[in-house]
């Protein structure tokens, strides 16, 4: 699909995703627009990250952002982040499903995001979109930073989860449940991990969306894919031996997330300034467009003298 017009274009044996989702993780927003650290400016990156997803694509099915919005729970942190993201995602028509993190704080978020009563009570919601189910979970615990599930929460989604939708479910959580090779972040992994797999074990769940680590990781939890998008305010330089590992501004990014029928893909947008080539463009596409099958493949497939 051309991001610039939105034009299906179908040359291979793929017909274009029936959802298409933007997924942005851990803002880390302060109170007057303050550097987080006094170092990362979040709010400019921020705004680096909403103008390509501006040009990503003209109508994603939603945006999900996986929690740690405010990096102290502020309520003005929780107002300036949404007064940057309510603006594009109305003109791109996209719901936006708020995930609670263990930096957020749930009264603040509740009234500050979701204009809710300001109240301890965990930050859920389900979304039907176009067939897609989308469940945002809360696994913030508070007074901590370690992720949890309850009893209540676990209930309430096997009951959600008895009946199927159309194209499938996807969760979003801030905790992803999936080990990571840094050993600081065991401290902070999600609990109860064992009886969330009995629930998404055999259900429509196709996919787990999560944040935490600030770096981008895959991985498979009772049978589902876990993908965790990398933040927005800084990143993990995984470059480093594991016990070493520490922040950087550089290397922020999100995902777009395409839902086929029998496949879900999620590719690392990065968000950076470089120079980039001129050679692929909507021409280039029309002209491949007008070519039968057999052209196209002469024509971009063929290697020179060949």
């Amino acid at each position: 699909m051309s991001a610039g017009t939105g034009t299906p274009y179908v040359f291979g044996r793929h017909e274009p995703a029936s959802h298409v989702l933007i997924h942005v993780s851990d803002p880390h927003f302060l109170a007057g627009g303050a550097r987080l650290g006094g170092r990362y400016d979040v709010e400019e990156s921020f705004a680096r990250t909403l103008e390509a997803i501006r040009t990503v694509h003209p109508h994603p099915t939603a945006i999900v952002v996986t929690g740690d919005l405010a990096d102290l729970g502020e309520p003005d942190a929780y107002r300036r982040l949404r007064a940057a993201v309510e603006p594009v995602a109305e003109a791109l028509r996209a719901p936006v499903i708020w995930v609670a993190g263990n930096h957020d704080e749930r009264p603040a978020l509740r009234e500050g995001l979701l204009d809710l009563t300001p109240t301890e009570e965990p930050v859920t919601g389900v979304w039907n979109v176009d067939g897609l189910r989308l469940i945002a979970l809360d696994t913030s615990v508070p007074g901590w930073h370690h992720g949890d599930l309850d009893d209540g929460q676990l209930a309430w989604l096997a009951e959600v989860l008895a009946e199927p939708a159309p194209h499938g479910t996807l969760l979003a959580m801030h905790h992803p449940p999936i080990p990571s090779h840094l050993p600081l972040f065991d401290i902070l992994e999600l609990r109860h991990q064992d009886e969330l797999a009995d629930i998404v074990r055999g259900s429509d769940v196709r996919g787990i969306l999560a944040g935490h680590l600030h770096y981008s990781s895959h991985g498979l939890f009772a049978g589902v894919p876990v993908s965790v998008a990398s933040a927005t305010c800084y990143t993990m330089n995984v470059a480093r031996p594991s016990a070493e590992v520490n922040g950087m501004d550089a290397a922020q990014a999100f995902q777009i997330v395409h839902v086929y029928p029998d496949t879900i893909t999620h590719t690392v947008v990065p968000v950076t300034e470089a120079p980039t080539g001129d050679y692929f463009s909507e021409a280039w596409l029309e002209r491949m467009a007008k070519l039968s099958p057999e052209g196209r493949l002469e024509a971009f497939s063929r290697k020179p003298g060949r």
